[in-house]
This record gives C-alpha cells, sequence and structure tokens, in this order.
C-alpha cells in the first residue's frame, strides 16, 4: 500500500461534465492508498512540489497555449516525478515529430508540409499527386480542431486554399495528406501501452459519412484485439522515440494498399480507453506506483 503518497492528475478546466473514463484508473490509486488530485494545470495556486508525481491526464486545452504548456511541464518536472517527460511534451505537441519518425523509417501518408509565409498551390500539388481527396490539419492541435476535408474539384480547391492561407496567416504550421477514405468504414485503430507492453486496442468509428473519431462528435469506440504484428509494429515505433515512456497510445488508419499507417503517436494526454479493459486501469496504477 502507497497511503502516504499523492499523485497529481492535471486536467484542465473545461473538462465536459461527460469524461469519466479516467476513473477506473482513480478507482485503482485509490486501492491502493493514494491520493488522487485533478489540479488544473495552468492555475497559479497550485504547489506542486507537494506531489509524489504529476501524470498528465485530460489537458486538453494546451492547443491555445502551447508555450505555457510546455513552460509549465519543464517547471513542474524540476520540483516532482513527471509523466512522460517534458522532453516528450515539447516534442509530441507538434506533429513535426511525424516527419522525423519518417525519416527512422516508419510508415506514415505521404505529408506535404506548410509553414507561415508559405507558397503553394493547393491545386496544383492535387493534380502532381494524383489525389481525389486529401485532408488538412494543423501540427498543433487535437480533437479534430482546424481540420478540414476537400475534393479535388474546383469548389473544394476554393475551400482548402482559403482554410490554408487563413491558418497560415494566424502563423500555423500546417500538414496536407491525401485522403484516407478507410477512415469512414474502419475508423482508426489505437495500440495502448504502459512501460512498453501492450495493454488493450481500441477502435473509433465516426458517425456516418464523418472522419471525426472523437466522442465529442458522435463517434463510437469498441474493443479491438490488433494482430500479433501490429503489435510489434507499435512497440517499434516507441523504440524509435527511445525514451522510457510510462504510457503510449498509437493510433493507424488503414492505407489503400491495406497497411497499417501511423497517424498519430499520443504520449502526453491521450485517452486511455480504461473501459475497454478490465486490467489497464490496475496496470498503470502498479506501473506508477513502482516507478515513484
Amino acid at each position: 500500500m502507497f497511503r502516504d503518497m499523492r499523485i497529481a492528475l492535471p486536467t484542465c478546466s473545461t473538462l465536459p461534465d461527460w469524461e469519466v473514463d479516467d476513473r477506473p484508473f482513480h478507482e485503482a490509486l485509490a486501492a491502493r492508498g493514494v491520493e488522487v488530485c485533478r489540479p488544473v494545470w495552468d492555475d497559479a495556486s497550485v504547489d506542486w512540489s507537494e506531489f509524489d508525481a504529476c501524470l498528465i491526464r485530460t489537458t486538453w486545452d494546451y492547443q491555445q497555449k502551447h508555450d505555457a504548456y510546455v513552460a509549465w511541464a519543464e517547471r513542474v518536472a524540476g520540483v516532482t516525478r513527471f509523466f512522460n517527460p517534458p522532453s516528450i511534451v515539447r516534442w509530441n505537441t507538434n506533429k513535426a515529430y511525424l516527419l522525423e519518425l519518417e525519416g527512422e523509417g516508419i510508415a506514415i501518408a505521404p505529408t506535404i508540409w506548410f509553414g507561415p509565409g508559405d507558397e503553394a498551390s493547393i491545386e496544383d500539388i492535387m493534380q502532381e499527386r494524383g489525389w481525389g481527396r486529401a485532408f488538412l490539419k494543423p501540427a498543433i492541435a487535437a480533437s479534430a480542431r482546424g481540420t478540414l476535408r476537400f475534393a479535388n474539384d474546383r469548389e473544394g480547391i476554393a475551400a482548402a486554399t482559403k482554410h490554408l492561407s487563413r491558418m497560415l496567416d494566424n502563423g500555423e504550421r500546417m500538414l496536407m495528406q491525401p485522403y484516407l477514405s478507410s477512415v469512414e468504414t474502419e475508423g482508426e485503430y489505437s495500440i495502448i501501452l504502459f512501460d512498453g507492453a501492450f495493454s488493450h486496442g481500441v477502435q473509433k468509428i465516426p458517425v456516418a459519412g464523418d472522419y471525426r473519431v472523437q466522442d465529442d462528435y458522435g463517434a463510437s469506440d469498441r474493443p479491438w484485439r490488433p494482430s500479433d504484428d501490429d503489435i510489434s509494429l507499435a512497440k517499434g515505433i516507441l523504440r524509435a522515440v527511445d525514451e522510457n515512456l510510462l504510457y503510449a497510445r498509437v493510433d493507424f488508419l488503414r492505407g489503400d494498399t491495406g497497411l497499417l499507417l501511423l497517424n498519430e503517436l499520443e504520449l502526453v494526454e491521450p485517452s486511455l480507453f480504461f473501459r475497454h479493459s478490465e486490467t489497464a486501469a490496475n496496470v498503470l496504477a502498479d506501473a506508477i506506483c513502482k516507478r515513484i
């Protein structure tokens, strides 16, 4: 038992009332005698040194204050144990990490990157690549913020050009990829690992005709058993990161050739879908207590 242990699970002030997926994890920690606290990450009155550890959970408003969020992680890591480490917070909250992983041989969807001041013709790119549909998303974002699905036609190109220009003018860095239609039928697959070991898998399916797999938009999710090859793929991606990570969620979309492509590597504040595993909450609770 760990009756003198206090663990902070930072959240945000805008967390919706319906978000209860972490409840089994809270209960697992409490069953071990751990005091669980859920301070708001940017509440200046919190003394983080009072906690034995800080494990980021539902800090889902960081996109609008990214620099402050990274600075907070670095500051808190100076006074208590911090999971995952602030170097990962800085790296993983900007989707430019996908470019680095691609350089390590990890398969992702073909991606074109745009930064403020860049000039590019979406129409020319679509023609050169032969894409019938494409997808735009910001480098720093979550929950489908700032995304756009569009077709290779006059209306779609006009909408995408306007959207990209607006986002770049606001200082955003953007990604453009071919639209993988499998997201509408199969959805997104997630493999969740604790201390590098497989815990469970989840399949997230959007509502008919949509691409957004978050339950904010009505998407559903269910348990999914990945193959041994799928699990090995996820573990290989973590090895490419070369960090001793407490937790990770590896998200895949199925490409047009049938292979799984890395869509996102979630190492900071992912939903871990405890509701789809009878053991996950206890495994993570044991893992963090052991580290402390």
